[in-house]
This record gives structure tokens, sequence and C-alpha cells, in this order.
């Protein structure tokens, strides 16, 4: 097996150095981004260091049209919370059109939380006129191109968290952690209130900055064998505790209580987490996601993000995981056609 296995390293090795150069994170996955030898001469502080001025130098150059409150409020804490982000005459239709109607649904569990995902697709668009409104407003389309680096459109769910519902494993979105070492955009525009008690969002600010105790600390953990950490950590989501915090210089987390018609943006290479719930319930949004090769100089040219395309993403994804299953694995089963509320 051993010439077997020099083999497929050899093989491999050119797809491994190729990553060098996209937002690959795996230390575990790929041998040389998790290379303790070449990280200790700088691999991973050099990637994510680079990373951070491509970002900076994009952000710079779609700045002009996010509105001045919320640009300052994402730089300084890495996150921005709208209040009556839809307008209160199309919020109400918008709310009820999607959770009285069953649409095409996928599952996921983890530890004891279920995350049920709808595709925003063109059925739901056609629809749901309302919801189709607010994603082609420009302001809010400007907010997410600057916190994801990139004008490009992002994939869009109906997703539900059903908190609290069985399994001895804790769920691991509940551990503060960060995406990624680069920019990631996520949003969240909440249908229904979101109480302490239902397990709200929650990210410490200031961290999505890549401040020079930042950078020590990504350092120190790509020195750490990807074998002796917790799986998620190994490939590059890791986990953080209040003594790591403390060693950047970082302050507590914040939960992120809201009303309903609440929209959150955040640049997820910061620190956070879903609040443990303290009660069984199901938390309701619209989500959205960002993210993109954190080493592109340009700011637009995404195909996928052309109309008659973009809104077709997510089935394409779900079908060809579908497919390949059995060498990548699929964790969104289908569930056929439910509300996003199920009673």
């Amino acid at each position: 097996m051993t010439w077997l296995r020099r083999l497929k390293t050899a093989l491999q090795t050119p797809i491994w150095t190729l990553q060098l150069a996209s937002g690959a994170k795996s230390f575990i996955d790929n041998p040389i981004i998790g290379s303790r030898r070449l990280n200790a001469l700088g691999l991973h502080r050099s990637r994510v260091r680079i990373a951070e001025r491509m970002c900076r130098w994009r952000r710079k150059r779609l700045a002009a049209k996010v509105p001045h409150e919320w640009r300052d409020a994402f730089e300084r804490d890495g996150f921005v919370v709208i209040e009556n982000a839809v307008p209160s005459e199309d919020f109400e239709g918008l709310r009820e059109a999607i959770l009285s109607q069953e649409w095409a649904a996928r599952e996921m569990r983890q530890g004891d939380a279920i995350t049920r995902r709808i595709a925003i697709d063109g059925e739901m668009l056609a629809e749901v006129p309302e919801l189709k409104r607010f994603l082609e407003r420009s302001d809010i389309n400007a907010l997410l191109h600057y916190v994801a680096s990139y004008r490009t459109t992002p994939l869009h769910y109906v997703q539900t968290i059903v908190s609290s519902c069985g399994g001895e494993a804790p769920d691991p979105q509940e551990t503060l952690h960060a995406d990624t070492f680069h920019a990631s955009m996520k949003s969240w525009l909440f249908l229904k209130p979101v109480t302490e008690a239902d397990g709200p969002f929650t990210y410490v600010p200031g961290s999505h900055r890549f401040s020079e105790a930042r950078l020590k600390w990504e350092y120190e953990r790509s020195l750490v064998d990807p074998r002796s950490i917790d799986r998620l950590s190994a490939r590059g989501s890791p986990r953080v505790d209040e003594n790591a915090l403390i060693a950047m210089d970082l302050g507590a987390a914040e939960k992120i209580s809201v009303p309903e018609n609440t929209l959150v943006v955040a640049d997820t290479s910061g620190f956070h987490a879903r609040g443990p719930a303290q009660r069984r319930g199901e938390r309701v949004e619209l989500w959205s996601y960002a993210r993109r090769n954190p080493f592109f100089p340009w700011l637009g040219g995404d195909l996928l993000s052309l109309p008659g395309i973009a809104e077709r993403r997510v089935g394409w994804l779900w079908s060809l995981r579908d497919r390949l299953e059995k060498q990548i694995g699929q964790p969104w089963q289908s569930v056929g056609r439910r509300r996003p509320i199920d009673d």
C-alpha cells in the first residue's frame, strides 16, 4: 500500500498547491495547508494577511453605495442590525405568503437542533412579489456586497432552526467560532421576534478585524496538530473560548435579540454562534450567504450571479450533492414539501 499512497500523494499535490490560492481552509484535508513546518515559516499567517488586505481593497471600492450609518456600524462591530428592514405594507404579506404555503424543503440535524432550508428560487419569487422587491433593493444589495467584499448575488433561503428537539450531542453551532479565515457574508431577516430564550445570533464585536493579536493567534493555531483538536476547527472553522478572546484583545460575545422584521448582516470570519435556546421552538428567517475566493482582485465577474442562473443555484447544488453523496456526503436530506413552521 505504500506505493499506492505515494502515487495518490503525487497526483494530489498539484491540487493541494493550487488550493493555496483559493478559500480552501482545511488543515486536515490538505497536508500543505496543515503543514506545521510550512506554517512555522508563516504560510497560514501570510494567507490570512493577504486575504485581509485584498478584502480591504475591495471594500474601499464598494463603500460609496452603502449608507454611512450602516457602514460605520459594520466597521465598528462586524455586523449591522436594521430594524423594520421591509416596509410595513410589504412585511405582513411577505411573511404570510412564505409561512402559509408548502415548499420543497431539506433538513439537517446537528446535535439537538434541526435546520430546515427552503430555496428562494424562481417559484417563490413569482409567488411572493414582496420578497422579490426586498431582494432587489439597491441599498440592501450594496450592504451585502460590501460585507462580502464582492459584487455577487448571495444564495438565499428560508431557514428554520428547530431547537431543543432531542439528540445526545450538543449543537456545534452554539460554540463561538469563525467560519473561515477571510470575509464571509451571512444575513438573517427574522420573520418572528427572537428573544434570548430562542437562541439569538451571538457575535463578538470587532472580531472581524484581523489585528496583530488575531494574526498572532492564527499563527499559533496553525502550528497545532489538526488531529489533536475538534473536527470543525481542524477543517478550518476554529472554535474559541474565553482565553482565546482575551489573547486577541476581544471582549465578550453579544446576544442579538431582535423584533420581527429585523435584518442582521455579519462578516462571519468574526467569532459568532447560535445562542443556546432555553426552550423548544422554531426560529424562522430569510437567510443569505456569500463567500468567494479571497484572493481575487476584481469586484464582480461572477457568472452564477446572472439573472436566470442565480435563483437556480441552490437546486443545482442540492442535486449535485445528491448525485455525489457516496463521494462527498449529503447532509441536507429532502423532506418533501413543507411549511417553514411545521405545527
